[in-house]
């Protein structure tokens, strides 16, 4: 009887430890089971983000468009459209990391550069954005459908029209000091106030939201970046164009 009875309790005994390894079991299976498809998630995202930056320079190259380091090792560049850190807080660009351009802009950038160390030897231009496909301006004028037509041209370009940059004859730029660093320009870059416009400078210095330093940082990067033959525009400060949009038009084709 007391046999029985410790056979019975050692049955149990089995059957509760069988549960519980096969509990521990299923969930370290499971572990491995999610952590093969993060890995595999993973993986086919960085894939894309390739494909997708090679697709975009091969798309330049085969315009004519030329890599702006190959002729300035010295100028920097931190595409903002290849990271969430720009007005529709998206990677548009995978991973993308150099920036193009016309040969005719990219030999003005580099005179910009020389200007700029002429005065200050030891900054360096900082890139944000060069050539852009039209396909992705089409996705910036999407996400601003919120706005009324003749608002939405206030911060993005027509793809029906393109823009300058649509044609590899537009850039995006800041200044960089010694160390690498942004010079302090009032606002961040793609920011959509009135803060970020050079024709309201003047009053916003007046008014105390910008500082006599953030203008003069302005002016710095305006002065060289006009004496190397681009033109700013009176919306943005970090925005100069090489040639007119129908000077672009007329004489290179759209970056699909």
């Amino acid at each position: 009887m007391y046999n029985t009875f410790l056979k019975a309790k050692w049955t149990i005994g089995e059957t509760v430890i069988g549960y519980w390894l096969s509990v521990i079991g299923y969930w370290f299976q499971r572990r491995r089971i999610i952590a093969t498809l993060w890995l595999f998630v993973s993986l086919s995202l960085a894939g894309y983000a390739q494909t997708k930056a090679g697709t975009l320079e091969k798309k330049f190259i085969k315009h004519g468009l030329v890599d702006i380091q190959t002729l300035d090792p010295t100028l920097k560049v931190e595409l903002k459209y290849s990271t969430t850190d720009n007005f529709i807080k998206e990677d548009v660009y995978g991973d993308l990391e150099r920036a193009y351009l016309q040969p005719m802009a990219a030999q003005k950038l580099v005179k910009a550069n020389q200007f700029l160390k002429q005065e200050k030897s030891n900054y360096t231009l900082l890139v944000y954005d060069g050539a852009r496909p039209l396909s992705v301006t089409k996705i910036f004028w999407a996400r601003m459908s919120h706005l009324p037509y003749n608002r939405r041209e206030d911060f993005v370009a027509d793809p029906a029209k393109g823009s300058i940059h649509n044609f590899g004859c537009a850039v995006d730029l800041t200044i960089a000091d010694e160390n690498g660093k942004p010079l302090d320009m009032g606002t961040i870059f793609d920011f959509f106030g009135v803060s970020a416009e050079p024709r309201r400078e003047a009053e916003m210095l007046k008014s105390g939201k910008l500082s006599r330093q953030q203008v003069e940082n302005r002016k710095l990067l305006r002065r060289v970046m006009l004496k190397a033959g681009f033109t700013s525009i009176q919306t943005e400060w970090w925005h100069f164009n090489a040639l007119s949009r129908a000077k672009a038009k007329a004489k290179y084709g759209f970056i699909e």
